[in-house]
């Protein structure tokens, strides 16, 4: 009988994904951002037929997708190489001339939305004020531009504006965990949400009509819950909390009096209705375990961009009236059954004050097992490792490693509380909270104490360099992908936008000095003795190249096994299939060497 190799790397590497998606007015078409081609470009689907087409070629990822509602064409911003310098562009719904909008090298243009009648487009920009930001309103016929929102206190963006654009939608971003809501009418500017000391945020909201919005807010709560505030009697009401569920993504059904939106519990996600005229709140069933986006169409039609742990980015469709949703992608992992994938474990543990971490463990099956537990702090910090597909993970696991994914302290999903114990702490419990987990797992018997591996990117990169420099005995090898290594560079290095936030979130360089110099990893090179493996993209932003150079090159000259991958045509992340493959290929190779 015929016999097959197991799948290569390539396979699960030609997983496509689904960046973004708009529809349009009428649905009769689909865009999405996908890299189908082994590169970002937007494609189509003429519904209700579900064949893609290209309609763009410029193999770049898209920021923003937005249809004119008359049909006659289509905005999207695009960056170059993943500068996340968005510029914005129009082009035919059926493809054709990406003509350029708004243009402004080095800077970008974020939130584009356009008014009923199409005539104006509105944007907010880093063009004119690269920390605070403005709020744009660009007249499409006559080419005339107007500031509508300019923040000066913190990074403002200009979310929406009214039914009859008599009013603007804004938020300030002062921090993760303190963004706050306001209204900007013709006579004054009105917070949403009433004035207190306490940091909390909002983190969406929409108009019902002129006078009245729904947000999303955790205010004087730890969880955030369903809220409506009236702009003429200027009062904020408490609507509907669910018990242990934050709340998030918020979409109205205006014509229905339907509102939708997203809870977040722990690592997986659920979808609610509410009529707001009736009270009533239903859960709906959803086909996978996180909701990414949620558009609601005229007709009340939904659409959801959704991944499990095991099934990619998939977008699908229920009508309003309807319990059950129809599939319009069908993307997964090419020549592997979705079966043969590994659903993730839920565990929590005590951290060592006490604190419950809860965490994923994806379990190499025991018929391919080689040990090895591959230890993953996640980015951001104050995001969260989630049931969602990661090629990496399915990739590994197929091969043999384990992977344990902590959502230690500050991340997303476990109330306000929990997410503000990163800020100011990005060196102390976080990484206390990761080597408690190893340490569970341990005495657990999921893993060995002389087989674990590290691995980790962004702020997780952050931190596999500081395990490295503080627990190196635990990790037979490392691999870093984007990590800050200074933390001193890394605060004066971040986009300008980010900078009023850093000094609550990371800390201040000169009042805070001896805990940034004890949090960097820079500081702990002499104990980084194991094998590593850093890869960078030259484009990012966020941690620009010389936060991983300055790590290579010190480790290097002190004589430590380091390979160093950059790539040119990247930025915080990899767009690019043949890049994804190529470092991931190499990541295996490395482990590999070393198990």
């Amino acid at each position: 009988m015929l016999s097959f190799k197991k799948p290569d790397v390539d396979q699960f590497f030609k997983t496509f994904n689904i960046h973004d998606f708009a529809v349009s007015h009428d649905e009769s078409q689909l865009i999405l951002s996908t890299n189908l081609s082994g590169k970002y470009n937007l494609w189509a689907m003429d519904l209700p037929n579900i064949f893609p087409y290209p309609l763009t070629f410029n193999d770049q990822i898209s920021y923003g997708i937005e249809f004119d509602k008359q049909g006659r064409f289509v905005i999207a911003g695009f960056d170059k190489d993943g500068d996340e310098n968005a510029q914005l562009y129009a082009f035919p719904p059926k493809g054709g001339e990406l003509k350029p909008i708004r243009l402004a090298e080095g800077h970008r243009h974020t939130y584009p939305f356009l008014s009923e009648d199409g005539k104006r487009l509105y944007y907010t920009s880093t063009k004119d004020d690269s920390t605070f930001l403005k709020g744009y309103c660009y007249n499409l016929e006559t080419e005339e531009e107007a500031v509508v929102i300019h923040g000066d206190d913190a990074a403002t963006y200009l979310l929406t504006a009214s039914p009859e654009e008599k009013s603007y939608l804004y938020l300030k971003h002062f921090a993760n965990t303190n963004t706050l809501a306001y209204v900007k009418t013709i006579n004054e500017e009105i917070l949403l949400t009433p004035k207190t000391d306490e940091q909390h945020t909002v983190s969406a909201a929409d108009f019902v009509s002129e006078e009245e919005l729904f947000l999303i807010t955790n205010y004087s709560e730890d969880l955030s819950y369903l809220a409506k505030f009236n702009l003429t009697t200027k009062k904020f009401t408490k609507v509907l909390q669910l018990e242990g569920e934050d709340l998030n993504e918020l979409k109205i059904d205006r014509e229905r009096n339907i509102l939708y939106f997203v809870s977040s519990k722990g690592v997986s996600d659920k979808l609610y209705s509410y009529d707001f005229t009736h009270q009533t709140l239903t859960e709906l069933e959803t086909p996978a375990s996180i909701v990414e986006k949620l558009h609601i169409s005229k007709e009340g039609n939904l659409y959801l961009l959704t991944r499990s742990a095991t099934r990619p980015a998939n977008i699908f469709k229920k009508s309003h009236s309807q319990s059950e949703w129809t599939a319009l992608t069908n993307y997964g992992v090419p020549g592997v059954p979705e079966e043969e994938l590994v659903e993730p474990e839920i565990l929590t543990y005590p951290s060592f004050d006490g604190l419950e971490i809860e965490a994923l463990l994806f379990k190499a099956k025991e018929d391919t097992t080689n040990g090895h537990v591959i230890l993953w702090p996640h980015g951001g910090p104050q995001a969260a490792e989630r049931k969602e597909f990661r090629s990496l993970f399915q990739f590994l696991v197929n091969r043999g490693y384990s992977i344990f994914a902590p959502n230690f302290r500050g991340s997303s999903g476990y109330g306000l509380k929990f997410m503000k114990m990163v800020e100011g702490d990005w060196g102390h419990g976080p990484r206390l909270d990761n080597i408690e987990g190893l340490e569970f797992l341990i005495k657990n018997g999921y893993a060995d104490r002389e087989k674990i591996l590290l691995m980790g990117g962004s702020y997780g990169g952050y931190m596999a360099l500081l395990l490295h420099g503080r627990h190196a005995d635990y990790f037979k090898a490392v691999v870093d992908i984007f990590g800050p290594s200074d933390l001193f560079s890394f605060i004066n290095s971040v986009p300008e936008h980010w900078k009023p936030v850093m000094n609550q979130w990371v800390g201040d360089p000169v009042k805070d000095r001896e805990k940034l110099i004890e949090y960097s990893p820079i500081t702990y090179l002499e104990n980084m003795v194991k094998p590593m493996l850093v890869i960078q993209g030259a484009m990012d932003p966020r941690v620009i190249k010389a936060e991983s150079d300055q790590i290579v090159d010190a480790l290097q000259k002190n004589g430590v096994n380091v390979k160093y991958m950059v790539f040119e045509d990247e930025g915080h992340g990899f767009t690019k299939k043949e890049n994804e493959i190529k470092v991931y290929r190499a990541v295996l190779d490395f482990f590999n060497q070393y198990i």
